[in-house]
C-alpha cells in the first residue's frame, strides 16, 4: 500500500495558539503532487507481492488544513492475488502537528484488485503519532469483499519505528510491525524492516533495504529502489 509520510502529511501549513491546540491558517493553501517508486520487489508487512520488480506510483492533493486525499497503484505478482495483475488503493485522512511537536495522522484507505478472479478488496482505517524521528500506529481492517480471508474485519496491524538523518544525504530507518487477524485458525506474526536511503536534490532517493517475518519456511529478503516525488 502507500506508505505514508510522516513529516509531509504532517508538514500541511499550520499555525498552532499558546494553548497548544491546533488551528489552520486564514490563508490556507492546496496542492497536487505525485510520487514514482521502480524496485527489485514491492515487500508489504513481511511479505514479497511481486516475486520480482515493482513499479509503482500515484497523486496525492493535500489541502493547508491537513486534509489530503490519494490514490496508489502497484504491479502485483498474479499467481498471490487470483489472477490480479495490480492493486490500486484509494484514501483519505487528517494529518498534522500539535504544538508539542507531536504529529499526528489519521485516514481510510480501501485496497482494491480490479482485474482479479475473486472479490479480495478491503479497508482499514488508521491512525499513527510520530514525534522527532519516531512514529508509531495502528491499522484495524473495518470491512471486506467476499473472498478477502483471513484479511476480516477486526484483523490489525500494529507498528512502531524509526528514521535516522545522517551525514546530511542519508537516513536510516527501522520498523517492527505485528499482524493479527480475526480468524482464530490464521496465527499472528511479527515482521522486522531495516532501510538505508541516499536522498538527492533533483534524482529521487536510492535504498536498500532487508525484510523479515518470523513465518516458518520464510527467509530474509533485500530489496533495492529508487524513488521520485513531484
Amino acid at each position: 500500500m502507500k506508505k505514508f509520510k510522516h513529516s509531509i502529511l504532517a508538514a500541511a501549513v499550520l499555525t498552532t495558539g499558546t494553548t497548544g491546540a491546533l488551528v489552520a491558517t486564514s490563508t490556507a493553501s492546496a496542492e497536487f503532487s505525485g510520487n514514482i517508486t521502480i524496485a527489485s520487489d514491492y515487500e508489504l508487512r513481511g511479505f514479497s507481492q511481486t516475486d520480482g520488480a515493482a513499479i509503482q506510483g500515484g497523486f496525492d492533493y493535500n489541502h493547508g488544513s491537513g486534509f489530503y486525499v490519494g490514490t496508489w497503484a502497484s504491479n502485483l505478482s498474479e499467481d498471490l492475488y487470483a489472477g490480479g495483475s495490480y492493486e490500486l488503493d484509494l484514501y483519505a485522512g487528517f494529518a498534522g502537528e500539535m504544538g508539542n511537536g507531536m504529529g499526528y495522522d489519521v485516514g481510510y484507505v480501501y485496497y482494491f484488485y480490479p482485474d482479479s478472479d475473486l472479490d479480495i478488496g478491503f479497508a482499514e482505517v488508521y491512525g499513527e503519532l510520530s514525534y522527532d524521528m519516531f512514529y508509531g500506529g495502528v491499522k484495524v481492517i473495518v470491512n471486506e469483499e467476499d473472498d478477502a480471508a483471513p484479511f476480516e474485519s477486526g484483523s490489525a496491524y500494529y507498528y512502531a519505528g524509526m528514521d535516522v538523518p545522517f551525514a546530511e544525504v542519508y537516513s536510516a530507518g527501522f520498523m517492527i510491525g505485528h499482524q493479527t487477524f480475526d480468524d482464530s485458525d490464521v496465527d499472528s506474526y511479527t515482521h522486522y524492516s531495516a532501510g538505508l536511503n541516499r536522498h538527492t536534490e533533483s534524482m529521487g532517493t536510492f535504498s536498500m533495504n532487508l525484510a523479515y517475518a518470523d513465518v516458518s519456511g520464510e527467509d530474509p529478503r533485500v530489496w533495492v529502489g529508487w524513488s521520485l516525488d513531484f
